[in-house]
């Protein structure tokens, strides 16, 4: 089962510097910080059982945010990662952590903080869909695909038509596994693509430079599973979303024991689990309506709750929600925090930029403090290249009480 403590392996604090900001333009647009008053109200979430208590106030992790700054603004190494998204992390044997990107800048960040365009669009900076950053106490290394000279997703897609965004991962059985969405292109247009197929792939730990294998996982019921693994009990548990554009509801897949390629079950409206993967249904939250979430998002126990992190489309907060099974029902959702670069208001002053994508970092987290991480984007390409620093992950603090 992922479990909440503290990853001790690499020092944080001997990565600690100021991380600059933008100065916020006046706007409109007014973006409302949650109130945390609300949790103090407590709200059972199952006989004996009320949803946990935010304490004091959910703040950026200065630590890890300058981390990945000075990371990214590396220029002895021509070739490293510059910034992506898709933020997953999974803990491996060795005691070091690897982090799981899809759409990865590499290359290097200029010193006034631009960076060369893509290759595709006239410049030098190489772009692939997926990479793994290892860290460790000796600091951090990108993992892809291909050659420095000419780099690689760390999972080629088949054809030029196709390729592959990150889910989660998890080492089972000695190897890492990580949960892939296939795309495939549509048309011409820069939003001409669509969701295809789901695979799992697996990593020796020592050699993650490619995949000892490759296998598509269930993939009839427009459920792009993979949003989160965790271990409960005799069963790996599969989260999925299911993508209906400004709305994305929550599914859950099991597999008894620890190999994914094995038969997985779906959990039906009845609360039956079932072979056939037509059978899955949403799960419910509040009031029984469907858990609206992001196409990722976390789901770890805490004490004797289970808490669902996610975020929301074009929405800047961060919502908890609990339950007394890793299946659900999960309620009390709460908005704890509010992403501080988003929109005209945020630090950057752009109303292009958007945060998305929330969930948890279990290993990063110490006994009732959830590490979570997001990404942040802009709807204009332009501004990623005239700011790197917008196109990386964060990191906030929330502690339960």
């Amino acid at each position: 089962m992922r479990t909440a403590k503290r990853y001790k392996s690499v020092r944080i604090s001997s990565l600690r510097r100021s991380v600059a900001v933008l100065t916020a333009a006046a706007t409109t647009l007014v973006i409302t910080a949650p109130s945390h008053a609300a949790t103090a109200a407590a709200t059972q979430v199952c006989a004996g059982v009320n949803t946990p208590v935010i304490v004091g106030t959910p703040h950026p992790d200065t630590a890890l945010n300058a981390a990945f700054a000075d990371y990214q603004n590396d220029r002895t190494d021509p070739s490293h990662w510059t910034g992506a998204d898709a933020v997953y992390s999974a803990p491996m044997p060795d005691g070091s952590d690897v982090f799981l990107f899809a759409d990865t800048f590499l290359g290097t960040v200029n010193p006034d903080g631009s960076r060369s365009p893509t290759v595709s669009d006239g410049g030098t900076t190489p772009f692939i869909n997926n990479s793994f950053v290892k860290w460790n106490a000796r600091g951090f290394s990108t993992i892809t695909g291909g050659t420095a000279a000419d780099p690689e997703a760390q999972l080629p897609p088949p054809d030029s038509t196709h390729w592959y965004w990150t889910r989660d991962g998890m080492v089972l059985n000695g190897t890492l596994n990580v949960l892939y969405a296939e795309y495939k292109r549509t048309g011409t247009g820069a939003w001409d693509f669509a969701w295809d197929r789901n695979v799992v792939a697996r990593f020796a730990p020592g050699h993650l430079e490619q995949p000892i294998d490759v296998t598509q996982v269930p993939s009839a019921a427009n459920i792009q599973w993979g949003a989160w693994l965790t271990r409960a009990g005799d069963y790996t548990y599969v989260y999925g979303s299911e993508d209906l554009g400004a709305h994305k509801y929550m599914h859950v897949a099991r597999v008894n024991g620890t190999d994914l390629r094995k038969p997985w079950q779906f959990l039906a409206a009845d609360g039956s689990w079932s072979p056939t993967e037509s059978a899955s249904a949403r799960v419910n939250g509040d009031g029984g309506t469907s858990v609206d979430v992001s196409n990722e998002f976390s789901v770890v126990k805490h004490g004797k709750v289970y808490v669902l992190e996610s975020s929301l489309s074009l929405d800047p907060n961060i919502y908890l929600s609990y339950s007394c099974s890793p299946t659900g029902p999960f309620v009390g959702r709460t908005a704890v925090f509010s992403t501080p670069e988003f929109g005209a208001t945020g630090t950057y002053g752009n109303p292009n930029v958007f945060t998305y994508n929330s969930h948890e970092h279990p290993e990063l987290g110490s006994d009732g403090t959830l590490v979570v991480s997001y990404s942040v984007n802009s709807f204009a390409n332009t501004d990623l290249y005239k700011d790197a620093s917008i196109y990386r992950p964060r990191f906030a603090d929330i502690t339960l009480g």
